[in-house]
This record gives structure tokens, sequence and C-alpha cells, in this order.
């Protein structure tokens, strides 16, 4: 969301796959204790969001001959956050900010079009009512001119 979408100054973490998967860890550690970052600063968390069908691109990535980096397309990432459905708390911020500004960019206005776009990545038995509620909460309030 920082580097694609210029959605906030900065994160505490690094949401990520990577592979080789022990190399980078061992190095992330060692950039952690170098930099006095916290050992979690790069995290594979979001693994448990990967879809089999998701899409990914370099658009808005910064290159290197030495490093490939790669993020969901703009729906799949949607797809995504509404599938954490994280709501603020006093450990962070949530994911409604970043849904709010995907539908945006998107040009999304109807919940149905948010949970088409998660039905395109995500069999309907994953959806949960939490999701879907969470959804319709974000569209209300996009509708009502709140941020």
């Amino acid at each position: 969301m920082v580097l694609a979408f210029d959605a906030r100054l900065s994160t505490r973490d690094v949401d990520a796959v990577f592979m080789p998967k022990s190399e980078i860890s061992g190095a992330a550690e060692q950039v952690a204790e170098n930099l006095g970052l916290p050992a979690s600063w790069l995290n594979d968390g979001v693994k448990g969001f990967v879809s089999a069908t998701g899409e990914l691109t370099d658009e808005g990535m910064p290159q290197w001959p030495n490093l490939r980096i790669l993020r969901p397309s703009t729906r799949y990432l949607l797809a995504m956050k509404c599938m954490a459905s994280r709501v603020a708390g006093y450990d962070g911020g949530g994911d409604r900010a970043d849904i709010v500004l995907l539908c945006r960019e998107l040009g999304f206005t109807t919940s149905k079009q948010v949970l088409d776009v998660v039905a395109e990545y995500y069999p309907a038995e994953m959806i949960s009512a939490k999701t879907t509620f969470f959804i319709e909460e974000i569209i209300a309030e996009i509708e009502g001119g709140k941020p």
C-alpha cells in the first residue's frame, strides 16, 4: 500500500511472500539487527491470504537487477484486504482505510462489486459473514462521504 498506492508515509512491517524462505529470513534478521528494527519487520503472515488465482504485477514497484518485487493486482489486493478484514486496534490501523482507497481506485460504489471481486479469488465458503458485514459498513461510509 505504501509503495504502490502512496497510501501513507510508512508501515510498521512489510508483508511478503519470499523465496528462498530460509535465506531471506536470515538476511531480514541481519537487517533488523543492523538497523535496530523489530525482528518482525519482514513477515510472511500474508501467505494465509494467497489465492491460487491471484495476479501479481510489478507496476509501481521499484526494481533492481538482483531483486524482483511484485505486488498483487489492485483487484486481488482488495480481495486480500477484505478477507483479512482487520479492524483498527492498539496494534495497527486495520484494513478499513486501505479498502476505501482500493474501492475508490477501482471506482467501486456497491458492496456487490466488492464481494464479486472477492469471489473471483476465494471460494464462497471462505468468505465469512464478518467479511461481508465489514464490506457493507465500508461501502455505507463511502456512500455517506465519510473517509
